[in-house]
Order: structure tokens, then C-alpha cells, then sequence
């Protein structure tokens, strides 16, 4: 076990893990969204199946940091954190939901190029918002460390 002076490097090395995993999943739904092609039922099948993956993987991290994931130990070091990270914390249910939102409108049957278009506005504000999140996230976590681990970069 690490001690109180120095980061334990598997906590670390999950959370950067972690973090890589969300930004391929990010940039995959980016992509999608990018190709010029005209809108059809199968991208659209394609691209809510990648914002349902999104989904899950954010509801297993929301889930382990509310039971004491990768900020209990920036608290532990250092309390005052606390209500920082309670904060990032309370973010979790509406960024679900807005994912949640923008699958169920993708799931109602319009294909058009404007539902396409909608759907890339709405995935661009998800995302601007899931950032601005996990830089909050970072910035706990990094100076709970007290150790430059990257991640606000």
C-alpha cells in the first residue's frame, strides 16, 4: 500500500486507464457524428449502440466514485477536497440523463439530415459539459496527489 506521501500507482494507472477508455468512446460518437454521408437508419442504430456503450461505462465510473473510488484517497489526504468532490459528484445524474436523452431521440425514427445535425449539436454539449466534469474531476484528484499526473492538459 502506498503511503500518505506517495500515490499509489495502481489507483493511478486505473484512473488514467479510465480516463483513455472515456475519450475513445468520446471520439468514436465524434467521428460517427463527422461523416458527411447522408443520415440512415443503420448509422443511426450504429451511433445510439456507441452512446449506449458511453452510457454504461459512465454509469460503472459514476458508480465507483460514489462508493469511494479514485477521489476517497485525494480526500483522505487532504479533507478540504471534500466538498469539491461532493460537488463533481452531484454532476453524475444529469449527465446521465443527457445522454439518456440525446439515445431516446435517436431512438424515435427520424433520420433526417436535421435529426442528424441535432443529434451532433446535442452530442457536442454532452461532451463540452462531460470535460468540463472531468477536469473538475482531475483537479481533485491531481491535487489530493499533490503530483502533476497529466490529466489537465
Amino acid at each position: 500500500m502506498a503511503s500518505i506521501n506517495r500515490s499509489d500507482p495502481i489507483i493511478l494507472g486505473h484512473l488514467l486507464a479510465e480516463h483513455r477508455e472515456l475519450f475513445l468512446r468520446m471520439q468514436a460518437a465524434r467521428s460517427t457524428l463527422a461523416d458527411l454521408r447522408p443520415p440512415t437508419a443503420r448509422r443511426f442504430a450504429d451511433l445510439r449502440a456507441g452512446l449506449e456503450e458511453l452510457r454504461e461505462h459512465l454509469r460503472a465510473h459514476f458508480a465507483q466514485e460514489e462508493q469511494g473510488g479514485f477521489m476517497e484517497e485525494s480526500i483522505a489526504r487532504m479533507p478540504r477536497l471534500a466538498p469539491a468532490a461532493a460537488a463533481i459528484m452531484r454532476q453524475h445524474p444529469a449527465l446521465l440523463a443527457e445522454l439518456d436523452a440525446l439515445i431516446e431521440r435517436l431512438s424515435g425514427g427520424d433520420i433526417s439530415d436535421e435529426a442528424w445535425a441535432r443529434a451532433g449539436r446535442d452530442f457536442e454539449h454532452f461532451s463540452a459539459t462531460m470535460s468540463a466534469h472531468e477536469r473538475s474531476e482531475n483537479a481533485v484528484v491531481q491535487e489530493g496527489y499533490n503530483e502533476d499526473l497529466g490529466l489537465l492538459d
